[in-house]
């Protein structure tokens, strides 16, 4: 048995980061058999500061960048599709806070559960358009991956606990990630941005190979 570690950085409010991780999905699904994969979510915040009660993403995005944002949608549907995801970028209307999620993502690695949830967090965020901040949403991805609703709601309430999730998403930048989805492939190379299906293949081919030598 060949056992692979893949740390991802990544925040579930980014679209980027689901079409990726959609993408590494892609490629640890068709490693044989023998080789064990493991997956560990490190918090990352698109917007430290993004207001509790929501803010219009349309309004946001032309705010951030000058500009109508329907071609960066389109683009990035496309590029979604190529891989066998489907995304309808006009569906999330409204930009919540992340940290209560991220909380739900880092408790979910004591449950054996971490990549199901933030998998189920994006998708909660950009292929259902849900609020990813309500502890409902949280309740329902909680309880389907190993959690109780107790569990969840003692968890994602706790302010401390959000706290530390900005610390830690301060720290990832502060030792150079600037931007997600950020990729380490076995403690040794980094992945930036949802690269093609290829590059996933090609790069952890690379650490298994260097493994059996």
């Amino acid at each position: 048995m060949t056992a692979l570690r893949i740390d991802i950085f990544s925040d579930p409010v980014c679209p980027w980061c689901l079409v990726g991780m959609h993408r590494l999905n892609n490629a640890v699904a068709a490693l044989p058999e023998d080789v064990e994969v493991s997956i560990f979510h490190h918090p990352y915040l698109l917007d430290a500061n993004a207001a509790k009660e929501g803010e219009n993403v349309e309004e946001m995005l032309r705010r951030k960048y000058g500009k109508d944002p329907a071609p960066m949608w389109d683009r990035l549907e496309e590029e979604a599709k190529k891989s066998g995801l489907e995304l309808d970028m006009r569906k999330q209307k409204m930009r919540h806070p992340s940290q209560p999620a991220q909380v739900l993502i880092a408790g979910a690695e004591a449950k054996g559960t971490q990549h199901e949830v933030s998998m189920a967090m994006s998708k909660a965020c950009y292929v259902e358009g849900l609020n990813i901040s309500d502890p409902d949403v949280l309740v329902d991805i909680g309880t389907a991956n190993g959690f109780t609703k107790e569990e969840v709601l003692a968890l994602v309430t706790r302010e401390d606990l959000q706290l530390e999730v900005e610390k830690a998403a301060a720290d990832a930048s502060a030792q150079g990630i600037q931007g997600v989805p950020f990729f380490i492939m076995g403690n040794k190379y980094g992945l930036s941005g949802a690269q093609p299906d290829e590059v996933f293949k090609e790069a952890i081919e690379t650490v298994l190979k260097e493994a059996a030598a």
